[in-house]
C-alpha cells in the first residue's frame, strides 16, 4: 500500500487486520491475567513495569500483521522501532496499563493503530475485561462493539468529568502536571485517574469522559485512542509546542468533546509558564 493511495478499501482491510490482532492479543492477555508471571522494572522509574505477557502479546500482534502484510514496519513499547512514522508504521501498546495488569486492576487493554504520515488511519483498543472492542478509521467514524460513537455536549467545565494520568517521574512535576490536576480538583471538577490513556481516550470518545490531557505520553499510547476522539466528533490538541511529527510527538496531549477545550487550555496554561 502507497501511503498516498489510502482508499476505504485499504482503510477496511487495515483495521480487520488490526482487529484481528488487538482482539487475539487480548485473549492471549485474559488468559494469564490474575496468574504468576514474571515481572521486571524498565529504567523509566520505580513502577515502569514490563511483563512477560507484554512481550508475549506484542510479538503475536506482529506474528498477525506480518502474515497479512509480511514487510509491515512497527513502533512497538516493547520492541521498539522507527518514530519516523511517515511511512504506513503499526503502532502497538501491548499492554496499556502495565502496572494495572501486573497487579490483577482489570483497567488496561491493548492499543493497535495503522499510522502514515504522522496520522493515525485506524485504530483498535480491545478491553476483553468487559468484552469491548473499540474501533476507528480515518473518516469512517468510531465504533464499540459496533455502535456509533459521539462525544459528549456537555457546554463547559462545570459539569463536566474529566480523566488524566501521570508519568512515571511524576515526583518531579514534569510540565506542571500535579499543578494542573489541582487546578482542576480545586475547582470542584470530578477528575478520574485509570492508569490507561488508551482507554481514557476511547471514554472520551464514547462520551465517558468530557476532557482528557496528560503530559509525556508516547505514540503507543494515544495513535489510536486520539483517533477515536476525532472520528467520534472530538478535538485533539498539544498545550505544548507543537512538532514537526504532529500530535502524536506532542508531549502535552488535550482530547475533549470540543465544547469544553478552551477552558480546559486556560486552566492547564494559567498555572504558570512550564515550557
Amino acid at each position: 500500500m502507497e501511503n498516498e493511495q489510502f482508499t476505504s478499501s485499504n482503510l477496511r482491510q487495515l483495521l480487520e487486520i488490526a482487529t484481528e490482532a488487538a482482539d487475539t492479543a487480548a485473549q492471549l492477555l485474559a488468559s494469564r491475567f490474575g496468574t504468576d508471571m514474571d515481572v521486571r522494572l524498565k529504567p523509566g522509574g520505580a513502577h515502569d513495569l514490563v511483563t512477560e505477557m507484554d512481550l508475549a502479546s506484542e510479538k503475536l500482534i506482529q506474528e498477525i500483521v506480518r502474515g497479512h502484510l509480511p514487510n509491515a514496519k512497527f513502533l512497538g513499547e516493547e520492541t521498539g522501532g522507527n518514530r519516523d512514522l511517515t511511512e504506513l508504521t503499526w503502532v502497538v501498546d501491548p499492554i496499556d496499563g502495565t502496572v494495572n495488569y501486573a497487579h490483577g486492576i482489570p483497567i488496561w487493554c491493548v492499543s493497535i493503530a495503522a499510522v502514515a504520515n504522522n496520522e493515525p488511519l485506524v485504530g483498535v483498543i480491545a478491553n476483553p475485561n468487559v468484552g469491548e472492542l473499540f474501533t476507528a478509521a480515518k473518516g469512517g467514524g468510531a465504533f464499540l462493539n459496533g455502535r456509533r460513537l459521539r462525544v459528549t455536549e456537555t457546554p463547559g467545565l462545570v459539569g463536566s468529568v474529566l480523566v488524566t494520568g501521570f508519568p512515571y517521574n511524576v515526583a518531579e512535576n514534569p510540565f506542571g502536571c500535579i499543578d494542573s490536576f489541582v487546578a482542576f480538583v480545586r475547582r470542584g471538577i470530578p477528575v478520574r485517574r485509570l492508569g490507561s490513556a488508551a482507554l481514557d481516550l476511547a471514554y472520551v470518545a464514547a462520551g465517558r469522559f468530557d476532557g482528557f490531557w496528560e503530559v509525556k505520553l508516547n505514540e503507543w499510547d494515544i495513535a489510536a485512542g486520539a483517533l477515536m476522539v476525532q472520528e467520534a466528533g472530538g478535538n485533539i490538541s498539544s498545550y505544548g509546542p507543537n512538532t514537526t511529527q504532529g500530535l502524536l510527538a506532542t508531549d502535552r496531549m488535550l482530547a475533549t468533546n470540543g465544547k469544553i477545550e478552551e477552558e480546559m487550555l486556560a486552566v492547564l496554561m494559567g498555572e504558570g509558564d512550564w515550557s
